[in-house]
């Protein structure tokens, strides 16, 4: 069981700040997919053979029920790659000055990461922020915090407990 540190629970990121990652990370995922499906009907229309557009084409045939699945399940990847590769930091997250960290302090492992980001398979997960946390944050034992002011907080108690010890030259 980890030891859950105050100073996290403090610096934790505004519910607007959470939404304003989820939206921007959406966006930025939904032009992905665009640029994608830009690039694959050019090299379509380059060589003729048009294998992107059928693909796509298919894609579209699925239904809603099978996009949402999909698109969910490439979202999760996506996600779990980016905040992985970037040390809990999405570019929404980056935008608001804010990133995913353990509840001791901690930077989060693979596992953890993982663990995170299939929570957000489970239906209604995006609603269940409206409570202290996220399931995704609950069930990984993480949270979103302001990085700045997680930062100056941690300095400062440093600062406080180094008062009165002799510096050696």
């Amino acid at each position: 069981m980890r030891k859950y540190l105050q100073i996290i629970d403090r610096q934790r990121a505004t519910k607007w700040a959470r939404v304003a990652n989820i939206v921007i990370d959406r966006i930025v995922f939904n032009l992905l997919f665009f640029a994608l499906g830009l690039a694959g009907g050019i090299v379509d229309g380059i060589f003729g053979i048009y294998y992107f557009t059928k693909f796509f084409d298919q894609l579209a045939d699925l239904g809603r029920v099978a996009d949402i699945i999909i698109t969910s399940i490439i979202f999760f990847f996506y996600i779990f790659f980016v905040e992985y590769l970037t040390k809990g930091r999405s570019l929404g997250k980056f935008v608001t000055g804010t990133k995913v960290i353990m509840i001791d302090g901690e930077e989060p492992t693979v596992r953890d990461y993982f663990i995170r980001n299939i929570a957000r398979l489970v239906p209604f997960d995006a609603l269940s922020f409206l409570g202290e946390n996220g399931w995704h944050d609950t069930w990984s034992d993480t949270r979103v915090i302001n990085i700045k002011n997680y930062e100056a907080e941690k300095q400062a108690k440093s600062d406080i407990e180094s008062l009165g010890k002799q510096e050696i030259a």
